[in-house]
């Protein structure tokens, strides 16, 4: 198993992407901590599905953007697990489609939180206990073009997730690496309350795989990127869209 006695922390792990990478992580044999903020059906069978086949898991409720969550969160995995190895910052959403001549400085501030300030607090916490280890960072094709109609916001906060990753993949080598993923149109709550169902068919034929990706697909990126089968790579922004976007 490519990650036996590794500790995994998994953020916003109650659903689709994040749980996905929580179940594929723990298929290689990581012990895994399972955030979730109000997904706690879905953080919780994944406990049990994990736990079911060998495996150690916990899931714990808690809200990133504060530093409290952010210490329950890892102070439990290093009290369970003895270490943090792996972590994966998954938290983050677009909250909802604004323009910026309609979009007031709450709506700037929560989205810049939820996707930015939460990977900015994780990374810092998780740093006290990691001396080697590895960062996986969920950015967003969004980051690279912009985003849909109505979310500045969100294409900002991930494109400075983007920049954040480069310089601390500068910052924390070589001991830990640190790279994000670019998804595009994976098959998600997200785009199940912010896309319409025609720009989803339209990608998904105009796309040169002629699907949207799933979560597992993701995850499996994220597994390599986590693991030594990926040593001699970081700092970098890696594109999972099907084909719809080269950069």
């Amino acid at each position: 198993m490519k990650l036996q006695g590794k500790t995994a922390i998994i953020t916003g792990g109650g659903r689709d992407i994040g749980r996905a990478c929580a179940i594929r992580l723990a298929e290689e044999g990581a012990n895994v901590a399972i955030n979730y903020f109000s997904s706690s059906e879905g953080a919780d069978s994944a406990v049990a599905e994990i736990t079911a086949a060998g495996g150690k898991a916990f899931a714990l409720q808690g809200d990133l953007n504060t530093q409290e969550g952010v210490d329950a969160l890892v102070g439990k995995a290093v009290a369970d697990f003895g270490s943090v190895d792996i972590l994966v910052n998954n938290t983050g959403g677009l909250i909802a489609r604004k323009k910026i001549s309609e979009m007031s400085l709450e709506h700037w501030n929560a989205v810049m939180d939820l996707n930015l300030t939460s990977t900015f607090l994780m990374v810092k916490a998780c740093l006290e206990h990691m001396t080697t280890g590895t960062i996986v960072n969920l950015a967003s094709q969004a980051g690279r073009d912009g985003g849909g109609p109505g979310s500045v916001a969100y294409a900002t906060s991930k494109g400075a997730v983007m920049t954040m990753t480069r310089g601390l993949a500068k910052e924390l080598g070589p001991n830990i690496r640190v790279n994000a993923l670019c998804p595009g149109m994976i098959d998600t709550d997200f785009h199940n309350v912010h896309t319409k169902p025609e720009v989803r068919t339209f990608v998904e034929n105009a796309s040169p795989v002629k699907r949207q990706g799933l979560p597992v697909d993701i995850a499996n990126l994220v597994l390599f990127l986590a693991c030594d089968d990926s040593a001699f790579i970081t700092g970098a922004n890696v594109d999972i869209n099907g084909g719809m976007l080269f950069s």
